[in-house]
């Protein structure tokens, strides 16, 4: 097998700000694997929070391709991905680029795509996804929701955690207004503190807002647990639920898990996380970093898996380079075309 490596640019329609930072930008990695004249792509990008910039992403995917390329063939190696038993595993986002494009690859050779290599049957997957309204002005906010109800979207997620709660309350009741019948999600990223977020908990419940995700600081999933026994509101926890050991502390205890690929290690690590939280009463919700149509894609072949899909990374980008899982509509659809079934833009399919 040969691999190789490309790093893009991927610029916001506009700046997306949450409680703790605002975001234009971010660069994307790309990783394909080649075997026999196929090809499979995975995608990995950059993350402030996460200490992951270009360079060390270009570095640790390089090292990532040095491993995968001493394997004979794609299969073989993603079975040894998936074992999980190497010495010097890398970072949660490499090896989740890698493991897409490894199914990529490996369902392009079968012939068949992504979830059907996972043991998925019937209509390819699909699911309305959340349409993040990031931290601005009311009138703001209204005029994106009334725009993206319009458009087909049926869910939406609200970026909370500004200095003013009162700002935040006041947001969210314009987009109840413009959406009223939308379903709400709530993320303030950590930013509350415990008496905050019971306070305003039930504000919350009272506009029909239907879930919280990570209401208090990351780092104190004992006190999450706790706000989520008497929260009015589902909890969903996300920045204190990374992995699997994070999953196993707080199923149970909280009403919903946020499994992002790119901080769990991939595909093979959220379904163990879904079969872990399964029956406990802590519900799978899917999530994303902003990246391209590539990076959200094997997340799609998960999407009837959660109750809560919020897949829309792609949909914020003034100019996505691959194309094929849809969501301008507010529904995201994996394909039934070979692997991840995304093909890249203009120029870009000539480097495919």
């Amino acid at each position: 097998m040969k691999a190789s490596q490309r790093t893009v640019h991927l610029e916001l329609t506009e700046p997306l700000r949450i409680s703790r930072s605002t975001m234009a930008s971010r660069q994307a990695v790309w990783l394909s694997v080649e075997h026999e004249g196929q090809r499979g792509h995975g995608e990995a990008v950059t993350s402030v929070y996460y200490g992951l910039d270009a360079g060390t992403l270009g570095r640790l995917l390089h090292v990532e391709s040095q491993w995968l390329t001493g394997f004979t063939d794609p299969e073989t190696a993603l079975e040894a991905l998936r074992g999980g038993d190497r010495e010097g595993a890398a970072p949660p986002a490499v090896t989740a680029a890698a493991e897409s494009a490894l199914l990529d690859l490996v369902g392009k050779r079968a012939g068949i795509p992504v979830h059907q290599l996972l043991g998925a049957h019937g209509a390819p997957p699909a699911a309305a996804t959340a349409r993040t309204i990031g931290i601005t002005t009311p009138g703001r906010a209204e005029a994106q929701a009334t725009r993206l109800v319009r458009d087909g979207f049926s869910v939406l997620k609200l970026k909370a955690g500004a200095p003013d709660p009162a700002d935040d309350l006041e947001r969210v009741r314009a987009v109840r207004a413009a959406a009223p019948h939308a379903r709400l999600l709530l993320d303030p990223n950590g930013a509350w503190s415990t008496d905050t977020a019971e306070q305003l908990l039930d504000l919350y419940a009272e506009l029909g807002v239907e879930a919280v995700e990570q209401p208090l600081p990351p780092g104190d999933p004992e006190a999450l647990a706790k706000l989520a026994e008497r929260s009015p509101l589902p909890v969903i926890a996300d920045e204190d639920a990374v992995d699997y050991e994070d999953a196993r502390r707080l199923a149970g205890r909280v009403q919903g898990i946020n499994v992002k690929l790119a901080k769990c290690g991939g595909v093979s690590a959220a379904l163990r996380i879904a079969e872990l939280i399964a029956g406990t009463g802590t519900e799978l919700m899917l999530g994303c970093l902003t990246a391209s149509t590539l990076g959200i894609a094997p997340a799609v072949h998960l999407a009837d898996r959660a109750r809560w899909v919020d897949l829309d990374g792609h949909l914020l980008l003034a100019d996505d380079p691959w194309t094929g899982i849809g969501g301008a509509d507010g529904t995201v659809r994996a394909s039934r075309n070979p692997g991840l079934g995304v093909r890249p833009h203009g120029a870009e399919e000539a480097r495919a």
